[in-house]
């Protein structure tokens, strides 16, 4: 599943490449992918410029000049690709269709815009889905009234992920972190990499942590995400960000896929195990129970 640093990249370079469009044409093969009704389409869609790209956590939104919004959620296999006569630019689940010709039988909603350029957005298992809808009330979307804070904001600090993780005081620390209503936009791989960071165990239970700890954690966290919004993402084949450069993030993790390996920081081993229901990769030295 596309995680927060693949979304934020998705968001960073469509805002480079579709800002000042108009919107001319959408079309769409899945109606569960695009839930949306044809006079909406036609009176806030058709006509509609775009003026801003954002993110809150794992959602991309598209502010439209008409106050509406398009809101996307890529779920387990959702693409967004940007084609234009000179530029390819696409993000998201890391299969061909981010590479081959478009649209291909992923495709599920195809934007048009006036310079004659598409994005289009491609999802295998159609989970995701594409909502347009009045900006002023995604607030009030379920999801957003119940997402945690954003782990990059200015405002998050380790006394607030304190605040957030002890909410879940009994259970796993890696149950935690992947818990959406305590933290936006931390996943699997996130989680895996900041704990080994930080030198604490998956399995430890949140109640048991000290401040220290959580000052580390904190750190980590914001390291480990900054690292890999900055090499595009933790995707490690057919991704191309707006630059035409694959993502790298995972060429330089510590413990994510590193099963069998040594350890950088020790030289232990390190191993996969499952916690949270999640594979889990960790080093037994670096982090004990």
């Amino acid at each position: 599943m596309p995680e927060l640093p693949e979304v934020e990249t998705i968001r960073s370079g469509l805002e480079k490449l579709i800002i000042s469009k108009k919107v001319i044409n959408l079309t769409f093969d899945w109606p569960k992918s695009y839930p949306n009704s044809l006079n909406d389409t036609k009176s806030f869609l058709y006509g509609a410029e775009i003026i801003s790209v954002r993110r809150r956590a794992k959602v991309l939104l598209i502010d439209l000049s008409t106050q509406y919004s398009l809101v996307i959620h890529l779920k387990m296999t959702g693409q967004l690709v940007y084609k234009d006569e000179t530029v390819r630019f696409g993000a998201g689940h890391p299969n061909d269709s981010l590479l081959n010709n478009l649209p291909d039988k992923s495709t599920r909603v195809i934007i048009s815009f006036d310079d004659d350029s598409k994005l289009y957005f491609n999802d295998q298992r159609k989970f995701g889905w594409v909502k347009l809808m009045p900006t002023i009330e995604i607030k009030n979307l379920d999801f957003f009234k119940k997402v945690g804070p954003e782990p990059l904001s200015s405002e998050f600090n380790w006394l607030i992920l304190k605040q957030r993780l002890n909410k879940r005081q009994n259970t796993t620390i890696k149950a935690a972190l992947l818990d959406q209503t305590i933290l936006a936009g931390i996943g699997n791989i996130y989680a895996d990499e900041s704990l080994w960071g930080a030198k604490i165990h998956p399995s430890t239970l949140v109640k048991n942590l000290n401040d220290k700890e959580y000052k580390i954690l904190y750190q980590e966290i914001v390291k480990v995400l900054k690292l890999s919004i900055e090499l595009g993402g933790s995707t490690d084949k057919n991704y191309i960000n707006a630059e035409g450069k694959k993502g790298s993030y995972l060429a330089f993790s510590k413990v994510f896929r590193k099963e069998g390996q040594h350890c950088p920081r020790c030289g232990t081993i390190i191993i996969k195990t499952r916690v949270a229901g999640r594979g889990t990769h960790l080093c037994p030295n670096c982090q004990k129970l």
